[in-house]
């Protein structure tokens, strides 16, 4: 029996009034004022903030200078504090098996990887400069070209909650602090889908062996149509949370052999009309 089709969709309110929490806040109270901020317009974002709540790291990300300052470090702090959940030692051994915290109430843990090939591979497949800062930094680096799919799920799943982060605050955004949200997001769906192209034309002993895993599997879709679900909801920022090169960027996603890479893998076909976030 073929699956029921279904959507990615979670909830958010990003006209929740929260001018009580900016009037309060200061140097001292941002931690209550992230868990009330986004208990009102995220839902997602409170719950990893209180899983996250202990972290040490915290303070290197978050802004305290002022509302504005500390809402639009969101960005960076929220997709930084997803990695440390999802590659805490209890969760992840590194190219072996991962965990990615995909919403308030999704979290997916044990997603097997087998290691894999370096990820600079899908370099002879970007044709254009669309992508360039974020290339040179993932995929021509020296270290970084050499992680394998643990690295291209980790940041994939960090620009995925780092996007929303700023979208459902973006009215107190006034830098420059997330005005890549969107492109970080589209990129990093772009690396997973060229990564399984690559897997199945050079490495095709490893495509079998990720593709026989249905964790694998449910991530990758999850993840597919999470993207498009939270670009859509950012597109009215572009411009604040992202530049035109995002949107070049998700049409290239969606250019045929892409399409059918992720169709193939997942054994789902997903929509490429209005309703990009849902399988058909």
């Amino acid at each position: 029996m073929a699956a029921a089709p279904f959507c990615y969709e979670e909830p958010s309110n990003p006209t929740a009034d929260i001018s009580d929490l900016k009037a309060r806040f200061n140097r001292s109270n941002w931690m209550p004022t992230l868990q009330a901020m986004y208990k009102r317009r995220w839902p997602s974002g409170e719950k990893l903030a209180i899983a996250q709540a202990k972290d040490q790291y915290w303070n290197q990300f978050v802004e305290t200078s002022s509302f504005e300052a500390f809402a639009e470090s969101m960005m960076v702090a929220i997709h930084e504090e997803t990695h440390m959940w999802d590659l805490d030692g209890a969760r992840t051994e590194w190219d072996k098996y991962t965990a990615s915290w995909i919403n308030a109430t999704q979290q997916m843990t044990n997603i097997p990887l087998y290691g894999g090939f370096p990820r600079k591979e899908i370099l002879p497949l970007i044709k254009d400069k669309l992508s360039d800062d974020m290339d040179g930094i993932y995929l021509r680096d020296r270290e970084q070209g050499d992680y394998h799919l643990q690295g291209v799920t980790a940041e994939l799943n960090a620009g995925l909650t780092g996007l929303p982060a700023v979208t459902v605050v973006q009215e107190y955004i006034k830098g420059i602090g997330a005005s890549n949200a969107r492109d970080i997001a589209a990129t990093n769906l772009r690396y997973l889908l060229l990564y399984l192209r690559v897997a199945k034309t050079k490495h095709p002993d490893y495509w079998a062996k990720i593709k026989a895993e249905p964790k694998l599997r449910d991530l990758v879709l999850t993840q597919f149509l999470r993207t498009a679900y939270w670009l859509e909801k950012s597109a009215p920022y572009t411009g604040k949370l992202g530049g035109p090169n995002a949107d070049k960027i998700t049409e290239k996603n969606y250019a045929p052999e892409n399409i059918s890479i992720l169709e193939e893998f997942t054994g789902r076909k997903v929509r490429t009309d209005a309703q990009k976030n849902c399988t058909t």
